[in-house]
């Protein structure tokens, strides 16, 4: 078993940075590959970026790709996303998620660990 903790989030205008943190507990961290989705309301949750346990491969869903950053420190036990240039449509809540195994899938259904979220909005 792992917990997560997500903290970070909050209400910025758009074009500004948030830096999302994912703080982990239980079991090894560092064996884990760490992900981020996001859900606004009435939509479906979806990938956002994701980090291997090894080697620090990264995946980004396109709407991320060069504004947002997926970090880890494994010795702190801690995951970090990074969102710059932010847009209105990235208000959602950001969940942090944890998978066994290396792969850093884009599909919430291969995580088994969830955080509670942290909401993030972006203003106009």
């Amino acid at each position: 078993q792992v917990q997560l903790v997500e903290s970070g989030g909050g209400l910025v205008q758009a074009g500004g940075s948030l830096r999302l943190s994912c703080a982990a507990s239980g079991r090894t961290f560092s064996s884990y590959t760490m992900g981020w989705f996001r859900q606004a309301p009435g939509k479906e949750r979806e990938f956002v970026a994701a980090i291997s346990w090894v080697g620090g491969r990264t995946s980004y869903a396109d709407s991320a790709k060069g504004r947002f950053t997926i970090s880890r420190d494994n010795a702190k036990n801690t995951v970090f996303l990074q969102m710059n240039s932010l847009k209105p449509e990235d208000t959602a809540v950001y969940y942090c998620a944890a998978r066994t195994g290396w792969s850093t899938s884009v599909s919430r259904v291969d995580y088994a660990y969830w955080g509670q979220g942290t909401q993030v909005t972006v203003s106009s």
